[in-house]
């Protein structure tokens, strides 16, 4: 039988359903552990959890990930409660499972490598930081558009949404691909940049020692 956990609700707006999902066999006490790790990523992020699900299953759905009977209970937990996003405790969400859960979900769903990416786009600071988020998350991004027609829109906000860098609306792989060769150009020209200020206050030091 699926198992239900319930959340204390944060102060954030976005309200999510996490989801993970228990494979016959497998370590259970592993899962909730997984869960609750999301749980505090998601949180970190600012969304505020309603709800999670463990769903078990002998293996996962090709197209879905999770049977129709558990979509049904997602779905309606989605009209009820009023959730705008359905974090999946999967590294590695296929673009066509997204698509086709979305279509049934009528929501945005994401799974745990978008969300620690949000994270790292909220808490980049120094120019070079940034560049690096922006360029992980478009290098995770670049090979999944095959599944998504080879368009990507990123419309809403949300987690899974938010990045340092320019907002791609209607992105398509080529202008990810020259935006992540702009990207390296810059990241390229911070590293000459601090090398020569390095070479500079060790000079300084040499001078000061010998005057």
């Amino acid at each position: 039988m699926d198992a239900s956990v319930n959340r204390i609700p944060s102060s954030a707006d976005e309200r999510a359903l996490l989801v993970a999902i228990h494979i016959h066999g497998h370590d259970e006490d592993l899962v909730v552990q997984s869960l609750d790790e999301l749980s505090m990523l998601v949180t970190t992020a600012g969304a505020m959890i309603v709800e999670s699900l463990i769903l078990k299953r002998k293996s996962l759905d090709a197209a879905h990930l999770i049977g129709k009977g558990q979509m049904e209970r997602i779905t309606a937990l989605i009209a009820e409660k009023n959730i705008r996003l359905v974090v999946f405790d999967q590294n590695a969400v296929k673009p066509a499972q997204i698509r086709n859960l979305e279509t049934i979900f009528k929501c945005r769903v994401v799974g745990r490598t978008e969300v620690i990416l949000d994270i790292f786009a909220r808490r980049a600071r120094s120019a070079e930081s940034k560049i690096q988020v922006e360029l992980a998350q478009l290098r995770y991004i670049l090979p999944r558009l095959k599944g998504l027609g080879g368009v990507l829109s990123r419309l809403g906000g949300g987690i899974g949404t938010r990045g340092p860098g320019e907002k791609m609306l209607e992105t398509d792989r080529r202008h990810i691909q020259r935006r992540i060769a702009k990207l390296n150009d810059r990241l390229e020209g911070i590293t000459e940049h601090r090398k020569l200020i390095r070479v500079g206050r060790a000079g300084e030091v040499r001078g000061a020692v010998v005057g």
